[in-house]
C-alpha cells in the first residue's frame, strides 16, 4: 500500500515515520509512506499556499490553486484522496479497515481556517478524527496512516490486532501479565489454569461487561448472540 500525505509541514512527520511498527513495516515494504510539501506547488516567490477570505473574515484560507496542483501531480486513478477536515465523516475502525483494503491512500492536511471550497470538488472523501479543534490536519493524518497500517498483512501479527477495541464491535477484554501479584492485585485465576475454554469465556463476558460500563452505546448495533445476552444479564445481576 502506497500512502501520500501532503502537508505545509512535513517536519512534524519525522518521529512518526523513524519509530516502532511505522518505522518496521515501511522497511518491510509492507507499505511506503511519502511526505509532500504543498508549498512546492506555489507559484509565489515567497511560497505563500493561502490568502484572506472572500468577503472578509479572520484567519487564512488554503489557495486552490496551490492544493490542486500539489494532488494533480501526486495522484493517479487509483488514489483514494481524503481531506482532513472536521466536517468530514468521523473515523472509526470500520473506516480504517475500509482504507487498509485501498493501493494508494492519499492524505491532505489543512490548516489555517481551513480549505477554499472548491478544493473539495477534487477530493474523493473527507474525514475527522472527533470532534474537537485541531491546529492543523497533520495529527489526523498520523492517527489515520497509524490505524490504516497496522493492520496491513505483516505489519504486526494478525492475531495482535484481531481482538483490539472496536475490530470486534466490542471493548478489548482486559490483559495480565506477570507478576501475577502486585500490590494486593492478583491477576484472576482463571487465566492462570490452561483451560482456554474457560479463559476464552471469561475474556468474552469481560469484554461485554468493559463494553457495558464505558460504552454502552457500542451495545446498540451489535449482533449479540444468545450466550452473550445470557451474560450481560448475569452482569446485570452483578452489578446490583
Amino acid at each position: 500500500m502506497r500512502i501520500k500525505i501532503l502537508t505545509l509541514f512535513p517536519n512534524m512527520f519525522d518521529g512518526f515515520l523513524n519509530e516502532s511498527i511505522i518505522k518496521r513495516a515501511i522497511e518491510k515494504g509492507v507499505c511506503s509512506v511519502e511526505i509532500i510539501d504543498i508549498r512546492d506547488y506555489s507559484l509565489n516567490k515567497h511560497r505563500h499556499v493561502d490568502d484572506t477570505p472572500c468577503g472578509g473574515g479572520a484567519g487564512m484560507v488554503l489557495a486552490v490553486d496551490v492544493v490542486h496542483r500539489a494532488i494533480m501531480d501526486n495522484t493517479s486513478e487509483v488514489s483514494h484522496i481524503a481531506l482532513m477536515t472536521p466536517q468530514g465523516r468521523v473515523f472509526k475502525q470500520s473506516v480504517a479497515m475500509e482504507l487498509s483494503k485501498l493501493e494508494e491512500l492519499v492524505l491532505i492536511c489543512g490548516h489555517y481556517e481551513g480549505f477554499d471550497e472548491r478544493i473539495r470538488d477534487y477530493a474523493d472523501d473527507e474525514i475527522s478524527i472527533g470532534d474537537y479543534v485541531l491546529t492543523g490536519g497533520e495529527i489526523p493524518a498520523m492517527a489515520i496512516s497509524d490505524s490504516v497500517i497496522r493492520l496491513l498483512n505483516d505489519a504486526i501479527r494478525e492475531e495482535s490486532h484481531a481482538d483490539d477495541s472496536f475490530s470486534t464491535g466490542l471493548l478489548e477484554y482486559p490483559q495480565y501479565t506477570r507478576p501475577v501479584e502486585y500490590d494486593g492485585k492478583r491477576v484472576p485465576d482463571v487465566l492462570l489454569n490452561g483451560n482456554h475454554k474457560l479463559i476464552n469465556e471469561f475474556r468474552r463476558k469481560e469484554s461485554l461487561r468493559k463494553t457495558l460500563l464505558r460504552r454502552p452505546d457500542l451495545l446498540d448495533d451489535y449482533p449479540l448472540s444468545e450466550e452473550d445476552v445470557k451474560m450481560l444479564n448475569e452482569i446485570k445481576e452483578e452489578m446490583k
